[in-house]
């Protein structure tokens, strides 16, 4: 099995659990204040994993240049404001739809790596591709009174335009980071993507904490106090957001970032699993059907 592969399934077992932790969080927390204890409990593993890489493997740090810096500024940015629009969506009525689009993800960052880096993919993948997305997209609305007709007609509503936003956003923010981190080649004597990819994460995610802690020093300063009083849970946030973060990046080092967002829609069979066993509840049959269109596009990926 490919490197990538196994790294792209572990960290969205990880991604996985990283959410039920912050939905646990929610309750005691902002939805700022969840966000940041994603980010700033984070950073110290981030750069723990970097030192023990550096120590265990010898190789000396990459030098980043300022397109490394460029792209690591739009990717923490881009991910902090598809995050911000994702949560924004949870105050509209049928939040549902804007949730279905926000799912286009993995087609808008196929569409950003073409454009921007005449990235191309195969047929197949891109069949993979839309069937997966197809697959999450259905699993969005299942629960509402929406059909996949209405989906479709209602992409002129706002949601749909958050939704399809946010979407841009995390596939703009994806292609990014594997940008940012194979910048960092050229300065190495030979590629090293554990290496690429953690210097990758410290920097971004020392980025994500020191915007987020400014915007709640201005606009949320209680949430501070109420982080430390919670800092048992937000810790093992921090440690397995930063786990899974580590292992993106370093799959999108050795894979087109479109693909591995593409395989890593296996997190909504993950969430299904923790929705039944940990949460108790139960799954519909349009549910069903969406887990079987990203299993089929999984099976297609790797086939």
């Amino acid at each position: 099995m490919p490197t990538w592969i196994l790294l792209t399934f572990v960290s969205a077992f990880l991604q996985n659990m990283r959410s039920v932790l912050q939905k646990h969080l929610k309750g005691r927390l902002s939805t700022t204040g969840a966000t940041f204890v994603r980010f700033g409990f984070g950073l110290p593993f981030a750069f723990l994993y970097l030192l023990i890489w550096i120590l265990g493997s010898g190789h000396p740090l990459p030098v980043p240049g300022w397109d490394f810096l460029a792209w690591a500024i739009i990717g923490g940015g881009t991910q902090i404001g598809g995050t911000f629009l994702l949560v924004h969506l949870f105050s509209f009525r049928n939040f549902a739809v804007g949730t279905a689009y926000s799912r286009t993800e993995p087609a808008q960052a196929a569409l950003f790596a073409l454009v921007f880096f005449g990235e191309g993919i195969s047929l197949p993948v891109i069949l993979a591709i839309a069937i997966s997305v197809t697959g999450v997209m259905l699993i969005s609305v299942a629960r509402s009174t929406l059909t996949p007709a209405s989906l479709i007609t209602s992409v002129l509503t706002p949601t749909a335009g958050i939704g399809l936003l946010s979407g841009t956003f995390f596939g703009l923010s994806a292609v990014s980071y594997r940008s940012a981190s194979l910048s960092l080649a050229p300065s190495l004597p030979a590629p090293d993507y554990v290496m690429q990819a953690g210097v990758t994460l410290a920097v971004v995610i020392l980025l994500q904490t020191v915007a987020m802690a400014l915007y709640m020093g201005w606009r949320e300063r209680e949430q501070f106090a109420k982080i430390i009083e919670a800092w048992k849970p937000s810790l093992a946030t921090g440690f397995v957001g930063a786990t899974a973060s580590f292992g993106w990046f370093m799959a999108m080092t050795l894979q087109q970032a479109s693909i591995v967002k593409a395989l890593a829609q296996v997190e909504m069979l993950f969430t299904f699993a923790s929705s039944v066993f940990i949460f108790r509840e139960r799954i519909n049959r349009l549910e069903i059907a969406g887990c079987s269109l990203i299993v089929v596009g999984i099976l297609l990926l790797l086939a």
